[in-house]
């Protein structure tokens, strides 16, 4: 049987953990070579092994700062290399940094915030864009934070992943002609994800659950499925839409 992805190739940024990584695994159960990039949390044995059971293929796994311009230039031109071109990109890289009241922030964590959710967009995008094929996909991971605001303390985060749906649209219109689909995931509540693990506290953790109609926390795969729906040729009438993954706890 045909698979989804089969003869495809798909760069995830950041996807060495969390989100990143199930979108990876998935991808490439469903045909895909795989690339990622990473910084802190580099592909471990079992990711590396797992995706090359899968693809029969090496993983082509790139250390890099994503807000860094001159480190993504380079490292595209390294996967376009191992690759020989891209037909998926996923924007997976992001990040809250730290919690701070806008009255409190500095400017310095603020352009940090933005350049870490938003400049690795486009950083990523641009330099992907002359190796992308006709008939592409790309996929930005937004989060539910950029339709609600967020909790207390991530205003600029939400600021920044509301920015990335405006990208999306935008950019939707500008590569139709080549017959390029991009569209945004907005995640909700997602555990084993760094994100959580580092912010996120047992009670903001209950009181949170308690908002969800499905009554359980997401986890990677909830939003990895989308993903590759997005990636195939089901999707192919999509362009410019956010996907909503949230258990119900947010409706558009």
């Amino acid at each position: 049987m045909t698979q989804l992805l089969e003869n495809k190739t798909a760069l995830i940024t950041g996807g060495g953990v969390g989100i990143g990584r199930e979108i990876a695994l998935q991808f490439a159960d469903s045909g895909a070579r795989i690339a990622v990039t990473y910084r802190t949390h580099a592909p471990d044995d079992d990711f590396v092994n797992r995706i090359e059971a899968a693809t029969g293929s090496p993983l082509v796994a790139v250390g890099l700062e994503a807000t860094d311009e001159g480190a993504v230039q380079a490292a595209f031109a390294t996967i376009n290399r191992d690759l020989g071109g891209l037909d998926i990109l996923v924007n997976n890289v992001g990040g809250l940094v730290q919690r701070s009241s806008i009255g409190e922030m500095s400017f310095e964590l603020w352009r940090t915030v933005m350049a870490t959710n938003l400049d690795s967009t486009f950083l990523a995008t641009h330099y992907a864009m002359p190796f992308i094929r006709d008939g592409g996909r790309i996929i930005n991971v937004a989060s539910l934070a950029g339709i609600n605001g967020a909790h207390s303390g991530a205003t600029a985060y939400a600021a920044s992943k509301a920015a990335m749906f405006g990208f999306t649209r935008g950019l939707a219109k500008e590569v139709a002609p080549r017959n390029i689909t991009v569209n945004a995931l907005a995640p909700g509540f997602i555990e084993a994800t760094p994100f959580h693990d580092t912010f996120t506290t047992a009670e903001s953790k209950r009181v949170t659950l308690s908002t969800i109609p499905l009554q359980r926390a997401g986890i990677p795969a909830d939003v990895a499925g989308p993903a590759l729906w997005l990636a195939s040729e089901l999707s192919a009438f999509v362009t410019g839409t956010t996907v909503n993954i949230n258990g119900g706890a947010y409706f558009a």
